[in-house]
């Protein structure tokens, strides 16, 4: 059996498709439950987390388990397996075990070196271990991921390479000011009760806020929260609990919102912000009309003949369309079908209209034919952003971080005037210039021993149970041979016979003491599988017999497993 990981992350995929791929609870137990039901695979966990969706297992066969995880996976995410498959990637044994190390490590997360990933490596061995789809496998690779991070940890500073995902946020939230500056007398709410949640309502506490709202589905669990950050010795925050069902009351208060739930819906819409921005200034918000793209698509009308260049016929009602967004580009045009995008484009190519990004016809309407074809394929057009000028826009009055996967508020929110919003996607795009530090390569080589001595290990435990069959054989014939002398020399006192068996048994073992030990070690290195193949042809010994020690030692391993 080898082990194989089918998988996307941020680093394969766009937020876009990550988001619409996302496991739930439920669906996680399912496709557990269903890969270990398939023809190629033994055992099964799933690593899902706000930035990745990886399938592990334990397969016969490497070609037939890819097509079998990536069909799973495609399955139960929702996204078709043409859709996702250009996504996807595979790694396979050694290469397998180096990337759970280095996701382990936070080498792979979108905010290098955060340690949250720990956590959720943890919860996904307890899911798989609950669940029974973790075996021998599974169990020493996720064990020894948990061992390589905490070692990583604490032997480098990778902690100074980067932060939790709630930390960049808030940081990305506050801008060129200090969190604890920007954060300092305001209020917060938070939706949401999970690890996630926990981690932003305590960071925001230590940050200076003056009070915590925690709104959660499970209200005990909100409560719970509360009082948890209200004993708190590192902080002096006011905290209370609230059902979701007050959450609109609880916005037109609240200065920092932070949501990560579990909802497949959006928790807030972008309407449902704008009333509450609008009921804390008294004043209607400046580009709530172009949040609901459909309202700024008219009926389709005749196209204008080439090289007319006014905004007669344009399909885009141009008058809904917020200052700093391209006219022809991505957020203006999002939500219409692929019929009027494509009368759009050749709107675009026939006229001269003004931009304010100064692109050409030619590439606003090769722009927007692309994207035709993508809502033909996907049904929708991705919410895409292109920053407005800062003197444009007023300074933010509410700030909204968004850390679920799929989003909880709508991405429309981006385009409100006195709104700052930072989601998973513009986490993303601030990693990218993210500097590494230079503890990254101490990690690096900390991955690379761990996952050689992991190797090592694995193929010196896959020939165990061939030595354990060859001692057990080796004494079975010793015990023959003693009764045959027991047989044959029944005047023998009873001290002659245990000197004759002493004797005999320290021959056996002198004999097979050199070949075992080397054995042992020839098969921990690369390659060295075959030798117990080689020492079941040569001592002609019984297949059954070896898995009968191998299943032996499996009900071991799950009978000391934690729980």
């Amino acid at each position: 059996m080898s082990l194989l990981v089918v998988g996307l992350s941020h680093r394969s995929a766009p937020v876009s498709v990550l988001e619409r791929a996302a496991l739930s609870a439920d669906a996680q137990t399912k496709l557990l439950q269903d890969t270990v039901a398939a023809e190629p695979a033994t055992e099964a966990a799933v690593l899902a987390t706000c930035n990745r969706i990886e399938l592990y297992a334990d397969v016969d066969k490497f070609h037939a388990g890819v097509a079998e995880l990536s069909t799973l996976l495609a399955q139960h995410s929702g996204v078709g397996l043409e859709e996702l498959t250009p996504y996807l990637y595979v790694h396979y044994e050694d290469r397998a075990v180096h990337h759970l190390f280095s996701v382990a490590c936070g080498l792979d997360s979108m905010v290098v070196g955060e340690g949250q990933i720990l956590g959720q490596i943890k919860d996904a061995l307890a899911r798989a271990q609950e669940l029974h789809t973790a075996g021998r496998l599974l169990n020493d690779l996720f064990q020894q991921a948990l061992r390589v991070g905490k070692r990583a940890h604490s032997e480098t500073g990778i902690d100074r390479a980067g932060q939790s995902l709630v930390t960049f946020g808030l940081e990305q939230l506050a801008v060129a000011a200090p969190v604890p500056a920007w954060a300092d007398g305001k209020r917060a709410l938070v939706i949401g009760a999970g690890s996630m949640s926990s981690l932003a309502a305590a960071t925001l506490a230590r940050a200076g806020v003056a009070e915590v709202v925690v709104a959660n589905r499970t209200f005990e669990r909100a409560e719970r929260l509360a009082q948890i950050l209200t004993e708190a010795d590192d902080n002096a925050v006011t905290a209370r609990a609230v059902p979701m069902d007050a959450i609109p009351g609880e916005l037109t208060r609240a200065d920092v919102i932070v949501s990560c739930t579990g909802a497949t819906g959006l928790v807030l819409t972008a309407e449902a912000v704008a009333q509450a921005v609008e009921a804390r200034t008294g004043a209607p918000v400046a580009g709530f009309t172009a949040a609901k793209p459909e309202r700024a698509v008219r009926s389709a009308a005749p196209l204008p003949p080439a090289g007319v260049g006014t905004d007669e016929n344009c399909p885009l009602d141009l008058a809904a369309v917020q200052p700093g967004f391209s006219v022809m580009g991505e957020a203006a045009v999002a939500g219409m079908d692929a019929a009027t995008l494509e009368q759009h484009a050749a709107w675009v190519a026939g006229g001269t209209v003004d931009r304010r990004d100064r692109r050409t016809p030619e590439t606003d309407a090769e722009l927007i034919t692309a994207l035709a074809a993508t809502v033909a394929t996907m049904g929708r057009v991705p919410e895409r952003r292109k920053p407005e000028p800062v003197a444009e826009r007023p300074a933010p009055s509410l700030f909204l971080l968004d850390l679920a996967m799929p989003r909880d508020i709508d991405a429309a929110v981006h385009r409100l005037a006195g709104v700052r919003l930072v989601d998973i996607e513009s986490l993303a795009e601030a990693s990218a210039d993210a500097p590494m530090a230079a503890d990254v390569d101490l990690v690096r080589r900390i991955v690379s021993d761990e996952v050689a001595a992991f190797g090592a290990a694995q193929r010196a435990a896959h020939i165990t149970p061939t030595v354990v069959a060859l001692r057990t054989m080796a004494a079975d014939v010793v015990a023959s041979e003693i009764a045959r002398l027991d047989g044959r020399l029944p005047d023998l006192d009873e001290r002659q016979r245990g000197e004759i068996r002493q004797a005999v048994h320290r021959v056996v073992d002198k004999l097979l003491h050199a070949p075992t030990v080397r054995v042992k070690q020839l098969a921990a290195e690369p390659g060295g599988a075959g030798y117990a193949d080689a020492l079941r042809t040569l001592f002609d010994l019984d297949p059954e017999t070896v898995a009968s020690v191998s299943r032996a030692g499996d009900s071991t391993d799950k009978k000391d497993r934690p729980a």
